[in-house]
């Protein structure tokens, strides 16, 4: 059938597409690449990627191109469900004989609710996209195609699950689709430079986080990954295509997971002289990060998540802080930056944790940060302990703006609390207090302006941006577009 693999038009600036670890409206424009639909893509043949957000393009437009089109693939988060169920039912409205699968993390944990949703939704998957993909396409029966779920006769039909490929070398690359379809220049990220670029040469993660929702839902715990030599092939073929992006970033759960393989790769890239990055745990020791910044690692991206450190024990972090201290000062004595990613609302969370977290950023002094709100996303052990202790009864997710919103509240902190910890903490972190302003914080930016105009001009973009982030924040918190809660 002639397929298109789609993220479905949303919220302005909606980063929910494919490949988005969590899927809100950001405080600056931030795309990731939507890797989970195009692996499939790249071995369909006909088959047509439409990442609609990050380029701009309507429903009205997105509806004309998938007239043309037998099959239709959404990609699909808690978030953003309710919206691509309207999406799918408008397509079913233009062309009823269209088949339309649905898949994500959603629709693996979820898939009789998700079937439950609409009519206009023949399927679901599971965890395995790929082949499974390319079976519907080729017309295999429903019935017959392992790693779906499907209505038959009234009732939810729940085939065998897909086995998970045994050899990441023989997965597709996405990069002839990305080639094809998509217009890298739409594709930003606050911390890196742009264009950049994100490959996937890894799945799973060995950490235990407990709200994190890969690993819990369609990763696994088993870090499988492509071979040093296929991972430094992409790199390559990357670089070759694209010669004006100016960072590649290593977007595998916790690349670092595996230093023998990071370091193998590291020497097989450092040659062809590109800067790359990586998702990385604060516990890298000093040889490996030097072979990294040796070889071209220009950052990392650190979930610290808390300064404090009964609240790390809570989730399963598996880091201490002393360790996170030890790592930080090798990072910086080595000159790799550091993006630190921090997360209100954690178990455990009170007034005074959220201090000593905004103290704890400060000490650790990243090149530039990000905090969210805890996401009991269905699937997680957070979502169960939170609907199990009654600090989540189900409220949304995101506002009407597809701006994260409190969703969690404790005896000790309330959802406003939390909310307000927000703001606290990137009023502090960039600009300090009147008796304390943090003029190195600021200084890193106008630093980069001013040697360099086209950062100049989108430093002005995003700072723009994060102001008016703040009021969207507020505007309205409610949200008919999220995903219903899990019974």
């Amino acid at each position: 059938m002639k397929t298109l693999f789609l993220n479905a038009p949303s919220f302005e600036g909606f980063d929910g597409g494919a490949g988005a670890r969590y899927q809100n409206s950001r405080e600056v424009t931030s795309y990731w690449y939507p890797q989970w639909l195009a692996e499939p893509a790249a071995i369909v043949p006909g088959s047509r990627l439409v990442d609609a957000p990050p380029h701009g393009q309507t429903a009205e437009e997105v509806l004309a191109i998938a007239r043309g089109y037998d099959f239709v693939v959404i990609h699909t988060s808690s978030p953003g469900f309710r919206n691509d169920v309207q999406f799918a039912e408008a397509l079913k409205s233009q062309k009823p004989d269209q088949l339309i699968g649905f898949c994500g993390a959603q629709t693996a944990i979820l898939p009789d609710l998700s079937l439950e949703a609409s009519e206009a939704i023949d399927f679901v998957c599971g965890s395995e996209l790929v082949y499974t993909l390319l079976d519907v396409a080729q017309g295999k029966p429903l019935a017959e195609v392992d790693g779906i779920h499907y209505r038959a006769d009234g009732k939810v039909i729940h085939n065998a699950p897909r086995p998970e490929p045994e050899n990441l070398d023989d997965l597709p690359s996405v990069l002839d689709v990305y080639k094809r379809d998509l217009d890298i220049s739409k594709y930003y990220n606050g911390y890196m430079p742009h264009p950049y670029m994100s490959l996937y040469t890894g799945r799973g993660c060995r950490s235990h986080c407990t709200y994190c929702l890969w690993p819990q839902t369609i990763g696994g715990h088993d870090y499988r990954v492509q071979s040093p030599e296929r991972a430094a092939e992409e790199f390559r073929r990357a670089h070759q295509l694209w010669p004006e992006v100016k960072e590649i970033f290593f977007n595998d759960d916790t690349m670092t997971d595996n230093r023998e393989r990071t370091e193998a790769i590291a020497k097989l890239i450092g040659p062809l002289g590109v800067p790359w990055s990586a998702n990385a745990k604060p516990n890298v020791p000093y040889e490996t990060l030097k072979i990294m910044r040796d070889n071209g690692c220009r950052l990392l991206l650190v979930g610290y998540e808390s300064g404090n450190q009964q609240i790390l024990n809570n989730i399963r972090k598996g880091t201490r802080l002393d360790r996170i201290r030890e790592f930080t000062a090798h990072c910086k004595t080595l000159g790799i930056a550091i993006h630190g990613c921090f997360i209100f609302g954690l178990p455990g969370e009170t007034p005074d944790t959220v201090t000593e977290t905004i103290a704890f950023a400060k000490e650790m002094d990243p090149e530039s940060m990000q905090v969210s709100l805890a996401a009991p996303y269905p699937g997680t052990e957070l979502y169960q302990q939170a609907v199990d202790n009654k600090w989540f009864d189900g409220q949304p997710l995101l506002n009407s703006t597809g701006i994260q919103i409190p969703s969690i509240s404790y005896p000790a902190i309330s959802a406003a609390e939390l909310d307000a910890a927000v703001d606290r903490f990137y009023n502090e972190y960039y600009f300090g207090t009147w008796y304390r302003p943090r003029v190195r914080v600021l200084w890193r930016f106008f630093k980069g302006m001013l040697r360099d105009r086209d950062e100049m001009r989108r430093r002005l973009r995003e700072g723009k941006q994060f102001l008016s982030f703040f009021g969207k924040r507020h505007e309205d918190e409610s949200c008919a577009t999220c995903a219903p809660a899990a019974k």
